[in-house]
């Protein structure tokens, strides 16, 4: 309470939340928006019977739901990002870029901002075939048309492109990080729709209130296990060969969960390719490819044993994979060593580098392990509430969880600074 007298007593600050919730509300407006197709109702029915595809709507918001004109949200960008985190490790001109500070970052962005165009618009196209091969009344008739196809392709493409600005605007004039509280934004928007589909299956049906109210528990006790293991870290001991500024010991802190939610994007990605591919094969002609996508749909289906152990297994391989290219153990031990610091028992240079991959390897064991249980387990238990009777739905994803948890802390710690910075500045006036 303390703390929300000081931010309404903060003009400045005050200020940028104002910015930022206004910004979010013009992107909920974006995205009701509806481009015109011939048959918005067999669009809504998709997502309603497609699970996969109704993962993709709830993390967009909803707008892919309403063929909004940003019908992709920014999943194009998220995806331009990690190819260029990944091009960092494998071209020397990114990494050098990587290592200029600011004006290296600045460069390093302004590329994902260009490689954003022509993912969105790829992706684009891939995603109205994908929808409209769904129904057998088509959504959008003419379809091989270009003059049909292009106009919305580019529309959805702007869409994209605009919202990657909206985020960026967040960034520079509000508080947080814009593209991450966008994404915030779409997973709270799908939460009350959820919460009315739950309580009108407890209303309609008494013997569902057990379900509903043990999906309830489910979410909270796996929100409070993600604040948990977001803040967690382990700290090695660092101490100092000279007693300088720096002092004779400090540490150094290894979070737990060192790759976020970058694991379960690349998972996803992998694990539904088959599927969307089975889809868009399911009638051809060819029998091979029919065999193919009956035996996909089959036995690779949303919250199949086999889908459920492979996206597990993806997204534990996955974490290992990426922290292996972000946290260069080699390069900190070197750092180390240049600034005269040294791990207690632990001899600089290689010892120091090996001693912090054990470290990180252990920790990515139980950060990997948990990121895929919290994406898997939802999945889990709406599949074992199906076969019991109606399947109540998921109030929040797993991967919804990590996203909205990470937010609320970095802002939450944003927000603090700027207070403390506020006093401070105060005290030297």
């Amino acid at each position: 309470m303390e703390t929300l007298k000081k931010i309404l007593r903060t003009k400045s600050l005050l200020n940028k939340i104002l910015f930022t919730l206004g910004i979010l509300l013009v992107y909920r407006l974006l995205a009701q928006i509806s481009i015109p197709i011939d048959n918005l109702a067999a669009l809504k029915s998709i997502f309603e019977q497609n699970p996969l595809l109704n993962l993709f709507s709830t993390l967009t918001g909803g707008s892919a739901e309403n063929f909004s004109i940003v019908l992709m949200g920014l999943s194009p960008y998220i995806n331009a990002s990690i190819i260029v985190q990944l091009l960092t490790v494998i071209i020397p001109k990114f990494e050098e870029l990587s290592k200029e500070g600011d004006q290296g970052r600045q460069k390093l962005n302004t590329i994902t901002r260009w490689l954003t165009f022509p993912l969105a618009f790829l992706q684009s196209y891939g995603m109205i075939l994908l929808l409209n091969s769904q129904t057998q009344v088509p959504i959008i008739n003419n379809i091989q048309d270009p003059t049909v196809i292009l106009p919305i392709m580019l529309t959805v493409t702007a869409g994209s492109v605009l919202l990657v600005w909206l985020g960026e605007l967040i960034t520079e004039y509000g508080i947080g990080n814009g593209v991450s509280l966008l994404i915030f934004a779409s997973i709270i928007a799908a939460v009350p729709a959820s919460i009315a589909q739950s309580l009108l299956i407890a209303t309609q049906d008494s013997s569902q209130i057990a379900k509903v109210t043990g999906v309830v528990l489910l979410t909270i006790a796996m929100i409070g296990a993600t604040v948990i293991i977001t803040d967690a870290y382990r700290k090695i001991k660092i101490n100092y060969a000279s007693k300088s500024a720096k002092g004779s010991q400090s540490e150094l802190p290894i979070k737990v969960n060192q790759a976020g939610m970058i694991p379960i994007i690349f998972a996803v990605s992998v694990v539904t390719f088959p599927s969307i591919i089975a889809q868009l094969v399911s009638n051809s002609a060819n029998q091979t490819l029919q065999a193919y996508a009956s035996f996909i749909n089959y036995h690779f289906q949303f919250s199949s044993p086999l889908y459920l152990i492979t996206l597990f297994l993806l997204i534990l391989g996955f974490t290992y994979f990426y922290v292996s290219i972000t946290f260069d153990t080699s390069k900190v031990a070197d750092n180390l060593q240049k600034r005269g610091a040294f791990i207690p028992g632990v001899r600089p240079g290689k010892d120091t580098a090996d001693h912090l991959y054990k470290v990180s390897n252990r920790l990515n064991l139980f950060g990997g392990l948990f990121i895929a249980g919290i994406a898997v387990l939802p999945m889990l238990l709406q599949a074992l509430s199906g076969k019991s009777g109606a399947s109540v739905p998921i109030l929040i994803s797993g991967a919804g969880i990590l996203i909205i948890v990470g937010v609320v802390l970095e802002l939450k710690k944003q927000v603090n600074a700027q207070l403390i910075n506020l006093d401070y500045t105060k005290l030297i006036k």
